[in-house]
Order: structure tokens, then sequence, then C-alpha cells
């Protein structure tokens, strides 16, 4: 019986797709995890998670939209004899004060934070595949991203980086226990800086214009997304326009020896595959 396999939560996901792939290609045994994989795994549905966890050494975790469960699971892999425990979170999440963004980040935080096995912390930026693969896609292919974001830059983040720092992390034993690492990318840029770097890629007049965090909240619900969710969305926003979470840092350069991969790099990548096409 095999007690070196690592499971990879949230596996059909941005991030748990990419790593679970890369762990394969580095010959680690990789347990897929999510409501569609094999291995079936629901936060709403305790019952899935201790087949997930049998055998397995180490755990990577993405936290469920509301706090609380990532407790109960911690306490099920302490007992599974789980090892090691690395948990994707948001950028800064220590400096989010009263905010009602990221609590269930926090939350997660907190069980991960507070287990016996050895723990790491992965807080990245926003992802520049938001742009690609998130909420953001379908405004751009119509030629313009209204959001409530102004003047006050983000170091975003490829997340095929935060894919490499995972992979990493996951299979170096010791180097990185108990370390919180804060990923962002090489600089800084406004969304309006975004939007014309991926127009100037893909050759299409795309535009930004700002909104107000109301206005954001009320769009999201008319394309079909629940009040709360909405308003968790948009209170990110809000977040970040007090500045505390755009500076960039060197931990992706810790964690992997090398820089991080620039916004311009994955707008031409992405352009070329055709991503922003009508």
């Amino acid at each position: 019986m095999r007690h070196d396999t690592t499971l990879v939560l949230a596996a059909t996901g941005k991030t748990g797709r990419r790593i679970a792939a890369r762990l394969r290609l580095r010959g680690t045994p990789v347990r897929a995890a999510s409501r569609s994989s094999r291995t079936r795994f629901d936060w709403s549905d305790p019952g899935s998670w201790d087949a997930a966890l049998r055998d397995i050494a180490v755990a990577y975790v993405v936290a469920p939209p509301v706090p609380g469960p990532v407790h109960e699971f911690v306490a099920r892999a302490e007992a599974a004899g789980v090892q090691r425990l690395v948990l994707l979170s948001g950028r800064g999440a220590d400096t989010w004060g009263d905010s009602t963004f990221g609590l269930d980040m926090r939350s997660a935080e907190d069980a991960v934070r507070g287990s016996a096995p050895e723990w790491t912390v992965l807080r990245p930026s926003n992802f520049a595949q938001n742009f690609d693969e998130d909420v953001f896609h379908a405004p751009l292919v119509a030629g313009e991203l209204a959001l409530p974001a102004g003047t006050v830059p983000e170091p975003f983040i490829d997340v095929e980086d935060v894919a490499d720092a995972a992979a990493a992390v996951l299979t170096e034993t010791g180097r990185h226990a108990r370390r919180i690492y804060e990923l962002t990318g090489p600089r800084a840029l406004t969304f309006g800086e975004a939007v014309e770097l991926i127009s100037r890629a893909s050759g299409r007049p795309l535009s930004y214009r700002q909104i107000t965090p109301a206005e954001y909240a009320a769009t999201l619900v008319d394309q079909g997304l629940g009040e709360d969710d909405a308003h968790h969305v948009a209170e990110m926003f809000v977040l970040m326009e007090r500045g505390l979470i755009s500076t960039t840092t060197e931990d992706l350069v810790t964690v992997l020896g090398r820089a991080p991969r620039t916004f311009e790099d994955y707008a031409v990548r992405t352009a070329a595959a055709g991503a922003w096409r009508r």
C-alpha cells in the first residue's frame, strides 16, 4: 500500500489541473479529486472526504467558498496520517482587516496553520488568466471590460507560475515548512494598462471603463451570479483599492530560483491561442 501519493483538490480548476500535470511529469503519484473527478471530493459532502484522504502523504487544498469546512477536513487529514498540507489562499490575507472579502480563505488559513502536519500557504495575487479563463473573458471578447478598479495597480501573476511554485512546494519536503509565500508578478499594472496590453497583443480595439462596486455587483447578478457571490467579488475590488496588496514580492524567486513571467508574455501566448477573438 502506497503512502507517497499527493492529493490535489479542485483538480479540474485553474491551479489544480496544472499542478496535477506537473506532479505526474515529476513521477509523483497523484490523486486528482473534485466533484467531477474519478476520485470524488465535494466540500458540501463530508462523506466524500475520507476516501480521498486514504493513504495520502501530501495534500494541496483549495478552500471552499464558505468559512468552516477546512477545520474538519484538516482534522480528518491528521487522523489519516497526512504529513504535509499546502493551502492556496489570497495575497496579503492577514491585511484584509474588517473586509468581508475572503472569510473563506482566512478560515482555511487558521485551520491549516494551526494543524500538526507540516504546512505551507501560497498567497498569489490575481491571476493573469482571469482575463481569458474567468469572469473577465466574455466582456473582453465583446470589446469592453468594466470593473470597479481605478489607479491602484495589481501585480498580476501568471497561473503557470503559481502551478510551478505549488509543484515545487509539494515535492520539496522540509524546505517550505511553516512558510507563507506572497506570490506576485514582476510588476504591478492597473486594469486599464492590462487591457491595453491585451488589446495590442490581440490586435483588437479593447477598452477599459471604471464603474462602482455596486454597479459591478448588479452586472454580475444580471449575468446570473447570486447576490451574495456578486457582492463578494465586488468587495475584492474595494479591498484592492486600499493599496495594501499592490506591491510586488520576491517570494516566487525564493521558491523557484527564477523571475516570474511577465504580463506581456501571458498576453502574447494567450492572444496567439485565439482567446480574445470574436
